[in-house]
Formats: structure tokens, sequence, C-alpha cells
């Protein structure tokens, strides 16, 4: 009697389960984690907090260090031009940004950061790296990979955005 060679799969249907389980597990955890970052606070008393709006809009200013205009700022981060108008009003009044007339024709406006805001960024940013090199006892082994899958399905996740926000987001 031959044995077979080939590994023994699942069949199809059993794989996606297996499979969709996996990535809910992960969507789960993210959100998890995101949560947890922003429950903590900052221990540093220099550093302003965020609302999840705010720290959108401060991370795709920061990403260029460019000014955009707000129909840019709304179509990156994926708020619509109401909510990012409040939005900018908070950043503005923190002292987070600011608005300047536009260069191309004086009548419009754009927006950039602040040295405060930038300043805030860093030390958020330095923040959250140690509450999560903390969390996994520093452990860096996976470190690069987790990054790299997450990287992926950020951008995946930005390019297939909905034209328009969900009446219902998740929990």
């Amino acid at each position: 009697m031959t044995k077979d060679p080939s590994p023994r799969r699942r069949p199809r249907q059993a794989r996606r389960s297996a499979d969709e389980k996996r990535w809910a597990d992960l969507a789960d955890l993210a959100l998890v984690i995101s949560r947890e970052i922003q429950y903590r606070g900052y221990a540093d008393a220099k550093a302003v907090g965020l609302t999840q709006s705010e720290g959108m809009v401060m991370r795709y200013l920061l990403q260029d260090e460019a000014a955009a205009a707000p129909s840019q700022i709304a179509a990156a981060t994926g708020l619509q031009r109401t909510n990012l108008s409040t939005t900018l009003r908070g950043l503005e009044h923190k002292g987070l940004i600011q608005r300047q007339a536009s260069p191309a024709d004086g009548r419009g406006v754009t927006v950039s950061p602040t040295e405060h805001g930038r300043a805030n960024y860093t030390l958020a940013r330095r923040e959250w790296a140690t509450a999560v090199a903390d969390a996994a006892d520093s452990d860096d082994t996976h470190l690069d990979d987790a990054i790299t899958l997450l990287t992926t399905i950020k951008d995946g996740l930005v390019k297939t955005r909905p034209q328009s926000p969900s009446r219902h987001p998740p929990a």
C-alpha cells in the first residue's frame, strides 16, 4: 500500500471559514488595542489628547508636511466635510493646526500643523511606543512582519473605502 505524499487538505469551505475567523480575530484585536491605547491617555502632562477624528487629521497633515485644503483632508481621512469642519475647529482651538489663505487664489484656505501640533504628535507616538512595547515585554520578534501586515491591511481598506460612511459603525 502506498502512502499519499500530498498533505491532507481541508475542504475549501472549512479553510475559508477558519481563515474568516482568524481575520475577524485580527480585526477585533486591532479595535481592542486601539481602544486600550486611547483609554490610557498620556503620562506627560504636556500631551494634548485627541479624538479619533483629530488624530486622523493630524496623521494626514504630518505625513507629507504640506498644507492641505479641507477637501483634500476630507477625502484622505474619509471624514464628511461637516464633521471635518468641527474637527478642524477643535484642532485649531488646541493650537495644533493653523488655517491660512490658499496661496493659489487667496479665496480658499489651507490647513497645516503648528510646531505645537508636530511636537504633540511626536510626544503621543513616543507614549504609544512605550505602552505597546511594555505590553509586549519588548519582544520585537515579529514586529516587522506585524507592521508590514497591518500596513497592507490599512492601505487596502483605504483603497476600498466606501464613498459614504456606514450608518452602523462597529462597536
